[in-house]
């Protein structure tokens, strides 16, 4: 007697097979010596030395994981993580700061807002412009007159602006905060580096990956610019401290035991991260989103919308960068637009993804960890290397010791991680722990 067949959903996605089973030797090794440095620092450096390291370490590890998941998962290569971490910390620094009643008690806010609800209408105005030739206005004439347009009123609004800036730097210095707790900061600063995110994605998700990274590393050089220059927000040079913690700061518990709680909170912060994208990874939403990297025509043959889906990838790494930065400028007490370099905030970021492995959760977290104990430690390991060398040649050879030996020992930082990304990608091109392929066959 035969059986009916049964059909298949077409609608149907099967799961990811159960990983392999397998001792995670490398793994162990590489966690092992990880926890083996963090030892050796906290002997040599003190606790309250280590403990502020780990806590960056931690900061870092959320900057890199949003850009694995562009970078890894997308094969989108994201070169202005600075702007967003900036963006986190300028979020950080707004929410948290006490409220300037010199600004809030006067006539200014009301005057700020009447300027920027004119420049809500004038974006209004453009955007209206550029639909003219749904009207039968030619597309010629319609290009010129948004041109024309946007020219003429952004000067207009331009120019109210300034005045009204220069009255508040005049009597209030600057804007102020509002009062509220950090991480409602932390939060902000993830959906505005969101917010541009979804904005820059419109419109550079469509360029191929080297005009990609060209575009997004010119748009975090505009929002540094805007928030350095911008004194009557941030304070520009002047930098903005002390920000107030979320947790007890060292005048309640001391600078090794406030550090270690400041830990435990963005510990947290990483193991919730780490869950999500681990499920989403292995999610029917993840293998799209890989498929797409992998081949992108293939995908789009199959009734995939490629262009939405590279914009919510690249909207949530976007978010993490927010988020991490956020946490970072609060821990450091200080916002300072000028701090944010793209050695520090974008390319030692991209040596972290590079040396843990792209589009591995794990990997990204070992690597955003170790490099930023080697960015660290090389300073005064050069230092020492550099004073034994004076010993050595004043003592035996006479030699006449050079000046400024801590600068240069600072700038053994760039030699290391450039000596080290060269190492990673001549020996392990995918990382030290690169992306497990699954095969569906």
């Amino acid at each position: 007697m035969s059986h009916p067949t049964k059909t298949r959903n077409p609608a149907y996605t099967p799961k990811d097979p159960p990983p392999e089973r397998r001792f995670p030797l490398r793994e162990l090794i590489l966690f092992g010596a990880l926890f083996v440095a963090v030892l050796a620092v906290y002997a040599v450096m003190g606790a309250a030395y280590s403990t502020r390291m780990l806590v960056e370490a931690a900061c870092y590890a959320i900057l890199a994981l949003g850009l694995t998941i562009q970078w890894g998962y997308a094969g989108q290569f994201n070169a202005g993580v600075m702007g967003f971490v900036a963006l986190g910390g300028f979020c950080a620094m707004l929410f948290s700061v006490p409220v300037n009643d010199a600004f809030w008690g006067t006539e200014l806010p009301g005057e700020l807002g009447r300027v920027l609800l004119y420049g809500i209408a004038a974006t209004l105005v453009v955007v209206g412009a550029t639909k003219l030739d749904r009207l039968g206005v030619p597309k010629k004439l319609r290009t010129v007159v948004a041109v024309v347009l946007a020219v003429v009123l952004y000067l207009v609004i331009i120019s109210l602006l300034r005045e009204v800036t220069s009255d508040i730097q005049s009597r209030a210095g600057f804007v102020g905060g509002f009062g509220l707790p950090a991480w409602l900061g932390w939060i902000a600063g993830g959906a505005l580096a969101g917010a541009v995110g979804y904005f820059i994605g419109h419109v550079c998700l469509g360029l191929r990956s080297d005009y990609l990274a060209i575009a997004t590393l010119g748009i975090a050089e505009i929002i540094k610019a805007f928030l350095k220059n911008s004194d009557w927000l941030t304070r520009g040079t002047a930098t903005v401290s002390p920000l107030p913690w979320p947790t007890p700061g060292p005048a309640e518990l001391g600078f090794t035991l406030s550090r270690a709680v400041y830990l435990s909170v963005t510990a947290v912060v990483i193991a919730v991260i780490f869950l999500l994208l681990h499920r989403a990874y292995h999610a029917p939403w993840g293998r799209m989103i890989r498929a797409i990297r992998d081949n992108e025509v293939s995908s789009a043959a199959m009734g995939k919308d490629i262009n939405k889906r590279r914009l919510e990838i690249f909207v949530l790494g976007c978010i993490l960068m927010g988020l991490g930065g956020g946490m970072l400028g609060t821990f450091n007490s200080l916002f300072d637009p000028q701090g944010y370099l793209p050695l520090n905030h974008t390319f030692l970021v991209l040596v972290m993804v590079i040396l843990g492995g792209p589009g591995n959760n794990l990997g990204t977290i070992f690597g955003a960890v170790a490099v930023y104990i080697i960015w660290i430690m090389s300073e005064p390991l050069a230092l020492a290397l550099m004073q034994m060398a004076v010993f050595i040649g004043e003592g035996w050879f006479g030699w006449e010791p050079p000046r400024n030996l801590e600068s240069r020992a600072l700038q053994a930082r760039v030699f290391v991680i450039g000596l080290l990304i060269t190492l990673v990608l001549r020996f392990a091109p995918k990382g030290l722990l690169p992306e497990k392929i699954k095969s569906h066959g």
